[in-house]
């Protein structure tokens, strides 16, 4: 009898702008140490810039130092208490567990998976954090006290690809660099790229976008509602063969972003359905074949 596909869709998703409507720091960190969003970006650009630095370490240095300034607490569970003030985009919320119906009415598991530029922590805060597999962000290490006090894992445009591959493989650590360049024969992986489903809103996002639709997976491109510029940006990315499809960040079951992935694992289920029937057919003649005389 031969071996039958495993039926599981990686839904992988960036947080910034694909989730929610702005940057995780806006929302409750800005407020705790009383600080302009603006403000903050342009010192981190400027310190990136002088010191030919990465931004993500930058940003991750400037909330630790304007912590301290501020004698706010960098503790994991304070990092946690400023995700509880993110805002969502519109159906986020009800999204996972309409997915994951539909993908149960199709005979397929649904997995569900953060590949993002911003904090571990924070997202851990959200009222969402129980609906993913995994959470792959920045984060920090935390001295004796338990308080923040140095970056642990930093995860730029490049460092993004290295987790497409780890879902692909099933490895789970962050810190794995072994397993991760193991060869695995293709049929042997947990999920195949062909079986992602890739959300992303920016320039972080277009190499596991492109890496994921030249595997022959499906890479969206998100935008901001009624938001012109981010729309444009979107399109720039279909009309440059970059990404599959360009929805708006409405995650409503009657809205386009449900109709295009229903439509996509409708088609990823009968892919896998008639892969399954010509093995099944190629080890039937094989059978024929070694028992005829």
């Amino acid at each position: 009898m031969a071996k039958k596909t495993k039926k599981i869709i990686a839904l992988i998703y960036d947080f910034d702008g694909t989730l929610s409507p702005g940057n995780m720091q806006e929302f409750g960190f800005m407020k705790a140490i009383g600080n302009d969003k603006r403000a903050f970006w342009s010192e981190n650009t400027q310190l990136s810039t002088q010191n030919d630095a990465s931004e993500i370490l930058c940003y991750m240095h400037l909330m630790i130092k304007y912590a301290n300034s501020k004698n706010i607490s960098l503790k994991r569970t304070s990092f946690q208490s400023f995700g509880k003030d993110i805002e969502l985009f519109k159906g986020v919320e009800e999204w996972f567990s309409l997915i994951n119906e539909y993908g149960k009415s199709k005979g397929v598991i649904i997995e569900h998976y953060i590949n993002s530029s911003g904090l571990k922590e924070i997202i851990e805060g959200t009222p969402i954090a129980k609906e993913f597999k995994n959470i792959f962000a920045c984060s920090y290490m935390y001295d004796v006290d338990g308080r923040a006090h140095w970056p642990a894992v930093a995860v730029d445009y490049t460092a993004k690809t290295q987790f497409l591959f780890k879902i692909n493989k099933g490895i789970e650590s962050v810190r794995d660099n072994k397993e991760i360049n193991k060869y695995v024969p293709e049929q042997e992986r947990k999920i195949p790229f062909r079986h992602m489903i890739y959300f992303g809103d920016g320039e972080t996002d277009i190499p596991c976008m492109k890496l994921i639709k030249q595997q022959g997976g499906h890479s969206i491109a998100v935008y901001k509602p009624r938001d012109r510029k981010k729309k444009t940006v979107a399109e720039k990315l279909i009309n440059e063969n970059r990404v599959n499809f360009v929805c708006s960040a409405d995650y409503s079951q009657d809205k386009e972003m449900y109709k295009v992935v229903t439509k996509i694992i409708d088609r990823i289920v009968s892919e896998v359905d008639f892969t399954d029937l010509l093995a099944e057919h190629k080890e039937k003649a094989k059978e024929s074949n070694t028992t005829q005389p």
